[in-house]
């Protein structure tokens, strides 16, 4: 059987390859993951209230509203990672709902959580495949059928 280091390793390791972290937030993962895993062995019970970083952060922003919304990427506030749209992101890094994140962070509805060339990328490739002109006819025809 692995010893407890072996297995607390391999833990932070896989946790590692998904999440960008700093030394200093591998060395502190170890061990605590460590601590845990000793503790459970033991048979003791492992105190989950202790403060997470994370939560202390999540009442500041990480960025500034201004500085989040960019031409070319979207920064998160709450982590500071960057990418072209922020709806999935909140959901699987932060289980957070968009409108969740707005109410938090006071973002308006008017304020998309996608890059701007993103959309407009997304747009353009939408006229040039005719979907808009798809859904003008499948409106038209559906109008039809009512009357």
């Amino acid at each position: 059987m692995a010893t407890l280091l072996e297995m607390a390793a391999e833990i932070v390791a896989a946790h590692a390859s998904t999440t960008s972290m700093t030394k200093e937030e591998l060395v502190s993962e170890l061990v605590e993951l460590h601590q845990a895993l000793s503790a459970l062995e033991k048979g003791e019970t492992i105190n989950t209230e202790t403060a997470h970083p994370e939560e202390e952060q999540s009442a500041l922003p990480a960025i500034s509203r201004k500085k989040a919304f960019g031409k070319d990427k979207i920064t998160c506030m709450i982590c500071g990672k960057e990418m072209k749209t922020l709806a999935r992101h909140l959901k699987t890094a932060h289980d957070l709902k968009p409108t969740e994140y707005r109410k938090k962070f006071e973002i308006p509805r008017t304020q998309p959580l996608a890059a701007r060339n993103y959309s407009e990328s997304r747009r353009q490739m939408a006229v040039d495949r005719g979907l808009g002109d798809n859904l003008a006819k499948a409106r038209a025809a559906r109008g039809k059928k009512k009357k």
